[in-house]
Parts: structure tokens; C-alpha cells; sequence
């Protein structure tokens, strides 16, 4: 997909799966807004692992169809999508011995920064943080 021309956001999967979840329909709402939005202006970022994590989560937790999860899937590859590398591997894990951040947390935060992301969307992370540069905001404050 070409890449938009203003400021990138990474996506965390939670924003992915709470717009296909109907039981909190103010987070459902926001949620497709933002993806909406941030994809029509080409200005979202999600990684490979985001892809996964929703797809398991959906399929498993929301007994989503594998089918429908894939589309959406494909949906999804309409954001620029951060592939990790190993040095991304290893950043990610000093940032988890040194942060405290859980290991897919760090990964997440690492692809954002590598992607060029100023704000990370993230329910779970630590609303206000800023991490090598990169701002968690929770969006349903």
C-alpha cells in the first residue's frame, strides 16, 4: 500500500479484535473509527505480529469464522505493515530486561519506532509513556 503523508500511529491488536466486539459498543465504535480513519489516510501502522494476534484472539476468544477473521486480515494489510527482523528480536528483548515491558509488548513498541510511529494505540500498555520517542495513548480514556 502507498505510504500517507502524515503522521504515523501503530495500531495495537486490542484496537483490531474491540472493532469486531460487539459487548463494548462505545470501544467498537472508536475502534472502527480509528481504523477507519487511519487507514483511509494511509497513516496506520500495524506489524505481522498485530495480524496474529488478532486472528487468534478473534477465532478463539469471540469464536469469530476463520473465514470472516481472514478477511478482515486482508482488510488489515490496507496499513503499512511492519515486518520484525532479528535485530528487532533483540531490541525487543533488552527492552523487556530493561523496561519491564512484557516481551510482545517490547516487540510491539520496537516495530512502532522502526516504522516511524510518534503514538502507539494500545488499551494495555502505560497510557502516557513515552518510549524512545514513541507516545502510548489508550484511546478509550
Amino acid at each position: 500500500m502507498n505510504e500517507g503523508s502524515g503522521p504515523r500511529t501503530f495500531l495495537d491488536t486490542n484496537i483490531l479484535v474491540y472493532a469486531d466486539d460487539a459487548l463494548y459498543p462505545v470501544k467498537q465504535s472508536k475502534s472502527i473509527e480509528l481504523i477507519t480513519t487511519l487507514r483511509s489516510r494511509r497513516t496506520g501502522v500495524i506489524s505481522l505480529q498485530v495480524l496474529q494476534e488478532y486472528f487468534v484472539t478473534v477465532t478463539r476468544k469471540q469464536k469469530l469464522d476463520p473465514g470472516i477473521a481472514r478477511d478482515q486480515v486482508e482488510y488489515f494489510l490496507g496499513f503499512i505493515v511492519a515486518e520484525p527482523k532479528v535485530n528487532d528480536i533483540l531490541a525487543a528483548i533488552d527492552m523487556h530486561r530493561l523496561l519491564g515491558f512484557s516481551y510482545w509488548d517490547a516487540l510491539v513498541l520496537r516495530m512502532a519506532k522502526q516504522a516511524g510511529c510518534r503514538v502507539i494505540l494500545s488499551e494495555d500498555m502505560q497510557h502516557g509513556r513515552v518510549v524512545d520517542g514513541v507516545e502510548i495513548v489508550n484511546p478509550f480514556l
